[in-house]
C-alpha cells in the first residue's frame, strides 16, 4: 500500500465565481474580480517541479482557487500531469462547471481512481441559479467514472429554515447525508465562527446531519495549537501559478520551487510558532498527522460516507491512501533539532544580533 509522503496544499489564485455565495470568505473581504490567472510555467513543466522523486514519495495534493478552482482552463492538464506522475488529487469546486467534468471523465481510469472531489453544496445559490440538477449530475458523473468524492454544506444562519429540505434531497439524490463543516469569519482576526448564534448552539443546529467532519471541526476550532507542528516540511502551502512555497497559510516563504527544478525542495517546520489563532483546517492538516503525538481520527474517516445501498464515497485507492498518517513515512525530529527549527524560524524576524545569541544559547 502507497503512504502518503507530504500533503501539499495548492492555491490557485483566482479569484473569480460564478457563484455569490454570502457567506465565501472572497465575498467577505471584496477580493472577486474577473480575472483568470496565467500560470507562469505549463503543466508539464509543473509536473517535472512536483515530481515523486524530487518530493521524496507519493504525495496528496489539493487543488483550491480563490474562486471558482475549475473556471481556468489551465487545471485540467495540471490534474492530468499530477495523476499520470502518480500523486493523489483532490479538487475543490461547486459542481456546477459540466464542462470541465467532461473533460476529466475522458481520463484514463487508473488516474481517476486517485482522482478526488470535495463538492461544495451552495443550496441557496443553485437555488437561485437554478443548477441544483446541474449539480447533482455532476456528481453522479464522477462517481459513475471511478472517483472519489464527498459533499459538504457551509452551515450558515440563512439556511437553517432549509435543514429538513436539504435532508431530504440528500437522502434522495445520495443516498445519505451530506457533511457539514464550519462557516469562518475571515474579517475577524481571531477567524471566528460566522453566525449570529453561540458556538454551542451553532453546533446543536448542525449536528442533526451528524457529520464526522463537523464534529472533529467543532472539537478544534477554537484550539490554539502549541505542540511542535512539521507543517512546511511534511507539509507545503504551494502557489501553483507562481511556484512559491509557504509553511502554511500565514508561514514563512521558503522557496519557489520553479525557479530551478534541478535543485532540491527546501524545509523548514512551523514548529513551535504557529501564528494562526487556531487550526481551521485541521480537518485536514491535524488528520493527516502534522501533529503527529495528536490523536485524531483518519482523514478518510472525515470525507466518507455510507449510502444506503452500501456504496462508500471514497473509493479502495483514495480510502486507503488518506487513512495514512504522515509519520509512516516521515522521521519524527529529535529534541535538538525541535530547538535548532525553533531558532532558525525566529531568525528569520528577529534582527541577527539577538538570533545569534539564541543559537549561542541553545545550539
Amino acid at each position: 500500500m502507497e503512504k502518503i509522503k507530504r500533503f501539499i496544499d495548492c492555491y490557485i489564485p483566482t479569484e473569480t465565481c460564478n457563484l455569490r455565495c454570502h457567506y465565501c470568505y472572497i465575498t467577505q473581504c471584496r477580493k472577486f474580480n474577473n480575472k483568470m490567472v496565467k500560470f507562469d510555467y505549463d503543466a508539464s513543466y509543473i509536473r517535472k517541479a512536483l515530481s515523486i522523486k524530487r518530493l521524496g514519495g507519493v504525495c496528496l495534493l489539493n487543488l483550491c482557487a480563490g474562486g471558482e478552482t475549475l473556471l481556468s482552463d489551465e487545471i485540467i492538464p495540471v490534474v492530468k500531469e499530477l495523476l499520470e506522475e502518480g500523486h493523489y488529487v483532490m479538487i475543490v469546486t461547486n459542481g456546477t462547471l459540466t464542462k470541465r467534468f467532461d473533460e476529466i471523465a475522458k481520463l484514463e481510469k487508473n488516474l481517476l481512481n486517485r482522482l478526488f472531489f470535495k463538492f461544495s453544496f451552495h443550496y441557496l445559490e443553485l437555488l437561485r441559479l437554478n443548477m441544483l440538477d446541474t449539480f447533482i449530475n455532476n456528481i453522479n458523473k464522477m462517481k459513475k467514472s471511478g472517483c472519489s468524492y464527498t459533499i459538504e454544506i457551509t452551515p450558515s444562519d440563512e439556511l437553517i429554515p432549509y435543514i429538513d429540505e436539504i435532508k431530504e434531497i440528500c437522502k434522495k439524490e445520495f443516498g445519505c447525508l451530506c457533511h457539514i463543516t464550519i462557516g469562518r469569519n475571515d474579517t475577524k482576526r481571531q477567524i471566528e465562527v460566522l453566525s449570529k448564534y453561540s458556538f454551542e448552539e451553532y453546533k446543536k443546529i448542525w449536528s442533526v446531519f451528524d457529520s464526522e467532519l463537523f464534529d472533529f471541526k467543532s472539537e478544534i476550532f477554537y484550539v490554539k495549537r502549541k505542540e511542535f507542528c512539521y507543517a512546511g516540511d511534511w507539509m507545503l502551502y504551494l502557489n501553483l501559478a507562481t511556484g512559491e512555497i509557504k509553511q502554511c497559510y500565514k508561514g514563512l516563504i521558503i522557496q519557489n520551487i520553479y525557479k530551478d527544478i534541478t535543485e532540491p525542495i527546501e524545509t523548514l517546520a512551523i514548529g513551535n510558532l504557529c501564528r494562526e489563532p487556531h487550526c481551521y483546517n485541521g480537518h485536514a492538516f491535524l488528520t493527516l498527522g502534522i501533529i503527529p503525538e495528536l490523536q485524531t481520527p483518519t482523514y478518510a474517516k472525515l470525507r466518507n460516507r455510507i449510502s444506503n445501498n452500501g456504496t462508500e464515497w471514497l473509493r479502495k485507492d483514495v480510502s486507503e491512501f488518506m487513512k495514512c498518517k504522515l509519520k509512516d513515512n516521515n522521521s519524527k525530529y529529535g529534541y535538538s533539532k525541535k530547538i535548532y527549527t525553533n531558532i532558525k524560524n525566529v531568525s528569520k524576524i528577529l534582527p541577527r544580533k539577538i538570533y545569534n545569541k539564541l543559537l549561542k544559547k541553545y545550539w
